[in-house]
């Protein structure tokens, strides 16, 4: 058993980067400014309803203003509080981010995990449609799955897909971008899965284990699982800002969240149009973004500087 694992067994090696993650925050001050910015973007998110105006009121007599003491970033070609709209915009690209990585990393792990563990002919062509799916551009077979999902759930349907459109209606679209994104964003993480499997089943203790009798669903969930956790965060890492750029792409071209939910590509595709006269209601939301993402990279950076062993040793050397 190699020593990291002994550690991830007994709770040191999680003990240990955690600390390494702390002396990272207090001298990194890079990090310390995304961590501080990202919990500034989330609890606007949280906090949206409490702002002083909605996020859909309309008011025409107060279009396109610039950035007030009573309109802290100014209101949109309707008159609505551009603040609110990006806090509500913000809530639309972390659930999107959290849900699509939940799915990623569920269809994820478990291609990587069953491809490296029965490996031979079954590990070829899993990997070989998972090469063949990394050949496709994946903005474009994002945008083809949008557009599908969206014209079978924007409408009218009986039968087994009611509830699904429904459930599009209810979430005002993001359901199509939800199932668009998940199912596109896997692909990095069971390749990464996969080859922290492929290190560890033939492992002393992984091979003890099997003579022993054990089960391979018991292997699976006791050792090697445990074992890809570092692997995992760093696919999270990956995946997250990749799920917000590509949704905010999505909506920026019209097949994303619907109107009037606030999103932040469709916000930027707004101000566009109108940046010569009006040039915050594209800064906002594109600072928005560009920050947030800028942010999930710079603490990425962190997460896989402890947690990938390969990174770690070419930095000591």
């Amino acid at each position: 058993m190699s020593t990291l694992d002994a550690d991830y067994r007994n709770g040191g090696g999680a003990t240990r980067h955690a600390w390494h993650l702390g002396r990272q925050i207090v001298h990194n001050p890079g990090l310390t400014a995304s961590l501080a910015f990202l919990v500034l973007i989330v609890g606007l998110a949280i906090l949206a309803p409490l702002l002083p105006y909605d996020a859909y009121r309309q008011d025409v007599l107060h279009r396109n203003e610039l950035p007030t003491l009573q309109h802290w970033l100014g209101t949109d070609e309707l008159g609505r509080d551009v603040l609110a709209r990006i806090a509500v915009g913000a809530r639309v690209s972390l659930v999107v981010a959290v849900a699509t990585t939940l799915i990623a990393i569920a269809i994820g792990v478990m291609v990587g995990t069953i491809s490296a563990y029965l490996g031979g002919v079954t590990d070829s062509i899993v990997m070989r449609f998972v090469d063949s799916m990394y050949a496709f551009p994946e903005t474009l077979f994002a945008i083809l799955m949008a557009a599908l999902v969206k014209g079978q759930l924007s409408g009218e349907a009986n039968g087994f897909l009611a509830p699904l459109v429904e459930a599009y209606r209810l979430s005002g679209g993001m359901l199509g971008v939800l199932l668009t994104l998940g199912l596109t964003g896997w692909l990095t993480t069971s390749r990464l899965v996969r080859s922290q499997v492929l290190s560890l089943k033939h492992a002393e203790y992984v091979l003890a284990c099997r003579l022993s009798g054990a089960s391979d669903w018991f292997i699976i969930r006791t050792h090697l699982l445990p074992n890809t956790i570092p692997v995992i965060l760093v696919a999270v890492t990956l995946v997250v800002p990749n799920a917000i750029l590509l949704e905010a792409g999505l909506s920026f071209i019209g097949i994303g969240v619907d109107p009037p939910t606030p999103s932040w590509g469709t916000m930027i595709a707004t101000g566009a149009q109108s940046i010569q006269s009006y040039p915050h209601l594209l800064i906002c939301p594109a600072l928005a973004i560009g920050l947030t993402l800028l942010s999930l990279n710079v603490i990425g950076d962190a997460l896989r500087d402890i947690f990938d062993p390969a990174l770690a040793g070419a930095q000591k050397a």
